[in-house]
């Protein structure tokens, strides 16, 4: 079936088997490796885009109920050299460890405060519990989640 999906702003007209993932279309067939597969059960975390704002697990959606939607990856995030708060924050924080589960922890938190600039710690906790950290840095990521949420009321005019 032919569809058109919107990633990252950019339009990429494709013709797609109706099982395919967004997972596997995102990495196989547009070279957009940095959504990262493992469980490929939604058990993980790793693959999370954001499709119009909200955390997915691509692994488990079908790209061709994505038509008509906006995507982004991880690759999206940056403004061309310059990183996105959420991915400054994770490195500004050591939070970044071995990096596997880095790019599905930053879309679900970007997700988290594109809604909420203020989350408690709680909000983070919940949404990010989809994504599992198997290096168990976690008090660095609720730090960067933290700080990004605060560069972000920043550059908004909304202070700390």
């Amino acid at each position: 079936m032919n569809v058109t999906l919107t990633i990252n702003q950019k339009q990429h007209s494709l013709d797609l088997k109706g099982n395919e993932t967004l997972m596997e279309v995102l990495r196989d067939r547009l070279s957009l490796t940095g959504t990262k597969t493992a469980c490929q059960e939604s058990e993980c975390g790793t693959c999370t885009v954001m499709i119009d704002g909200r955390a997915i697990l691509s692994c488990i959606t079908l790209a061709a109920n994505c038509e008509g939607n906006d995507i982004t990856t991880i690759e999206g995030l940056a403004q061309g050299e310059q990183l996105h708060p959420v991915q400054q924050a994770f490195v500004d924080q050591g939070a970044v460890q071995c990096g596997f589960c880095i790019p599905g922890l930053i879309m679900s938190s970007t997700a988290l405060l594109q809604k909420d600039p203020a989350p408690t710690q709680e909000d983070i906790e919940y949404a990010l519990d989809g994504n599992i950290c198997r290096c168990g840095g976690y008090p660095k990521i609720f730090e960067a989640v933290r700080e990004a949420g605060k560069m972000m009321r920043s550059a908004n005019g909304a202070g700390e």
